[in-house]
């Protein structure tokens, strides 16, 4: 029996639910963003160290580290609404520490102070404290494992030190985004599988009303006087005005009428 008020009543099926909101947050967990926070309060200290307070780059470098940092965050809290937001947002912070790199390469070659080769000793024992670090770790990584570098007086040792983070972050973020890809791809977040759920649905609905469209309407009858065909007409007046009834085709000659008979 249909339920009233039930658009599922009646044999067809709703399209499946889209799954809940997913987990969103636990940044502070995340390695590149613990790397990223060094990054930024390193890069803070570096501008003020050592580059002019009056020159734009402070603004720009500071802003670009930040830039890394924050869209980590934000993209780990949109992550349970949205999958395609949280990739767009952790590939924005790829390209902030792309352009921070710059600024720490600009700033060595126009003081002409050697950059590290990757296979430089000083190079690879910076690599060696990130590799030491646990991933799963619930605080930040602390600056002060590379407090060798990066508290040295010679603005190049520390320079090239926060030229190997901004590596690794990058490293790390180049890994994180294949997954979400990965992830994108299989499953969406909450609102790519709600819209999909709703295309879905107004397929279905589509090709219900196609159908609906498409059935052939039922044969008129004859006329119980005449047998001639029989049309549709509507009462004008009288107790069922604006009802409507087979009336005969050789109306007013015949004058001969039938119901119309409704589905159940």
């Amino acid at each position: 029996m249909n339920t009233p008020g039930n658009p599922w009543a009646g044999g067809s099926s709703p399209p499946p639910a889209p799954k809940g909101l997913r987990p969103s947050g636990g940044y502070h967990k995340l390695r590149s963003f613990q790397v990223t926070t060094v990054i930024y309060d390193v890069t803070v200290s570096f501008c003020g160290r050592f580059v002019d307070k009056r020159s734009r780059t402070v603004d720009q470098m500071v802003q670009a580290a930040r830039s890394g940092r924050q869209n980590i965050a934000e993209g780990s809290r949109a992550s349970a609404i949205s999958s395609q937001t949280e990739l767009r947002l952790v590939s924005v912070a790829r390209a902030s520490l792309d352009e921070l790199l710059l600024d720490y390469e600009d700033f060595l070659r126009q003081r002409r102070l050697p950059q590290w080769s990757k296979d430089e000793p000083q190079a690879r024992a910076v690599r060696e404290v990130g590799r030491r670090t646990p991933t799963d770790r619930t605080d930040p990584v602390a600056a002060g494992a590379y407090a060798r570098w990066l508290g040295h007086s010679d603005p190049g040792v520390v320079a090239n030190a926060i030229i190997c983070l901004i590596h690794q972050a990058n490293y790390l973020l180049d890994r994180q985004i294949a997954g979400l890809e990965r992830d994108f791809i299989h499953e969406g977040g909450y609102s790519e599988r709600l819209a999909a759920a709703r295309f879905a649905e107004r397929q279905r609905q589509g090709r219900g009303d196609q159908a609906d469209r498409t059935a052939p309407a039922p044969p008129a009858p004859n006329c119980p006087h005449c047998a001639k065909p029989m049309v549709r007409r509507m009462a004008r007046k009288g107790a069922n005005i604006g009802s409507q009834f087979w009336g005969c085709t050789d109306y007013p000659g015949c004058t001969g009428t039938r119901a119309v008979e409704t589905p159940d």
